[in-house]
């Protein structure tokens, strides 16, 4: 089919700053939809304006209800990048679709920074979570940032000093590309800037003596989490990570979820990867929006209840982790229904009953079972020995492509 709907992405230089093919599109169009500060950057238009509604899920039909008309709708920058395009590309096929790109805020401000792009951590908190930033937070890191309003340098500065990244190197860039361009430079701790609604932030990351930070890739301190004790241990869940293999936009069912360090640490690992942390007990429950929040994942879902049942209507996992409820009927058996083909299923035990369980599965299912052991040094009167922590049993089982059950 052809393009019937053009997306056109504008900076503040408005038209001038579009591109020929552009300019015609937005001259020939009936309908222009957009911001209302992307419809002041448009003076002398004769199309139907429209504004953005709210909820935006109700967009969605009224764009496909134009289908026939010359319809453009209007986006900051770069159309698929962290914004509302990529959103409508997703309900409506690409091929009906015209993109014209703008410069992106992050394009602009690398420019004006003098950063490369392509070593920089770009972040969006427009709309999200301020935590989202903290994954990516570590000593000479270099983060984009795109805000949500005034207020956000400020908590972004707090979260900063929180973890000891108060010396951290700030900068809000206001207006990017536009005449009313403006550029306020300070230092986490000490910010006092009032800036613009519309602005982008770029931090260049300083760690102070005892600055909290953690490497994305599996195994996090085990008191990076709250908990009670019960958890997979940091050593087990490194090695429970590198099985279930993270991936961008993959989705994991963490089984018996305790406090949720194996569904926190998957989504941390892969651009875009969810997880759903499946736990029974309330208090637990809590420790995982705790750990959430702490850890910059706060779009993990949590569901109580035991499995098999609470595994009803869940969205098909890529990945199922199960730490806790091996020994009740049917949760294995449940998962690896749900789980789509290919995906991966790691199970740990520590009990001779759970043990057993995984012997038969693996008698049964195939994969690959391994035996984990882990010795700490610990004090003992003035000397040090080897203290052994409980072995664990590990199953890894990938499902096959045309697997019948």
């Amino acid at each position: 089919m052809a393009p019937w709907l053009d997306i056109i992405g504008i900076g503040e230089d408005g038209v001038d700053g579009l591109s020929a093919s552009a300019k015609k599109t937005l001259k020939a169009a009936e309908i222009i939809i957009g911001g209302d500060r992307h419809h002041k950057l448009l003076p002398n238009v004769d199309a139907l304006r429209i504004s953005w509604p709210s909820p935006f899920d109700a967009m969605i039909d009224e764009i496909r209800s134009y289908r026939g008309k010359r319809l453009v709708i209007l986006v900051t920058g770069d159309p698929l990048w962290y914004s509302v395009g990529a959103r409508i590309a997703g309900a409506i096929p690409a091929d009906e679709i015209r993109f014209h790109p703008q410069l992106s805020a992050f394009q602009w401000a690398a420019a004006r920074m003098g950063w490369s792009l392509a070593d920089c951590e770009t972040v969006t908190i427009h709309g999200r979570a301020d935590s989202q930033i903290l994954p990516h937070l570590a000593p000479n890191v270099r983060i984009l940032v795109l805000t949500q309003n005034a207020d956000s340098p400020a908590v972004v500065a707090q979260l900063l000093v929180d973890r000891g990244f108060g010396e951290t190197r700030m900068t809000a860039l206001a207006a990017l590309g536009g005449e009313r361009e403006q550029r306020f430079d300070g230092v986490a701790g000490t910010w006092n800037h009032e800036v613009p609604d519309f602005h982008l932030l770029a931090l260049d990351c300083v760690a102070a003596e005892g600055a909290q930070w953690y490497s994305r890739t599996g195994g996090l301190p085990d008191y990076a989490f709250v908990s009670d004790g019960q958890m997979t241990k940091q050593d087990v869940r490194a090695t429970t990570l590198a099985k279930l293999s993270p991936y961008p936009d993959a989705l994991l069912w963490d089984i018996g979820a305790g406090c949720g360090s194996v569904s926190v640490e998957w989504m941390r690992a892969a651009r875009g990867a969810l997880a759903i942390a499946i736990e029974p007990k309330a208090g637990r429950r809590e420790m995982i929006a705790k750990n959430a929040v702490l850890l910059g994942t706060e779009k993990l879902q949590v569901v109580g209840g035991e499995a098999p049942k609470a595994l009803a209507g869940l969205p098909q996992p890529d990945a199922v982790f199960v730490g806790g409820g091996l020994t009740t009927g049917g949760v294995l058996e449940t998962a690896w229904k749900a789980l789509r083909p290919g995906g991966r299923l790691v199970a740990n035990t520590v009990t001779l009953e759970s043990e057993a369980r995984l012997l038969a599965l693996h008698a049964e299912y195939g994969g690959e079972l391994t035996r984990l052991a882990v010795q700490r040094a610990e004090p003992v009167g003035h000397f040090h020995g080897w203290r052994a922590a409980m072995p664990v049993t590990q199953w890894l089982v990938i499902k096959p492509f045309g697997a019948s059950r």
